[in-house]
């Protein structure tokens, strides 16, 4: 099923919700990382100030895990990334990946991320429904070495 994104490039999500137009669904998630830096993990990368940020303490890829406890169907997918503030941890790549567990996830998206400083948002046109109960969304970030 298909969906088109009515939402106009680098909307903010918040303003958005505030005026119904999309509503968020990450609350209903368990969200997990493959690592992180003492104080810079989930809560940060949640919080909804742009100024706290999650950060990596491990080699790549970097995972975000996103697991939803029943079917759930995911049509917008919001990311900000500030390349600007920090090039070295920005990721240069963002792969979402879709599937009832991690053995048979699927990509869905690729987002390069290089230069940008806005709000992306990504239309799953994929939308998944299981048999299972939960459903997961593996976003999977690289960086580019600084030299």
């Amino acid at each position: 099923m298909t969906t088109p994104n009515k939402t106009p490039p680098g909307a903010d999500p918040k303003q958005l919700e505030r005026t119904g137009t999309v509503r968020e669904i990450g609350s209903q998630a368990v969200w997990s990382l493959s690592s992180c830096k003492p104080g810079f993990g989930v809560d940060q990368l949640r919080d909804d100030n742009l100024e706290t940020y999650w950060q990596s303490d491990g080699s790549q890829p970097h995972l975000v895990n996103i697991q939803f406890r029943r079917k759930t169907t995911v049509k917008t997918l919001c990311i900000y990334a500030d390349y600007k503030s920090d090039e070295s941890y920005t990721p240069s790549k963002i792969s979402v990946r879709v599937g009832n567990n991690f053995h048979n996830l699927q990509e869905i998206r690729i987002l390069g991320t290089n230069n940008l400083r806005t709000f992306h948002e990504m239309l799953v046109i994929y939308c998944f429904y299981t048999n299972y109960f939960f459903f997961l969304i593996f976003l999977f970030f690289t960086q580019t070495t600084s030299v």
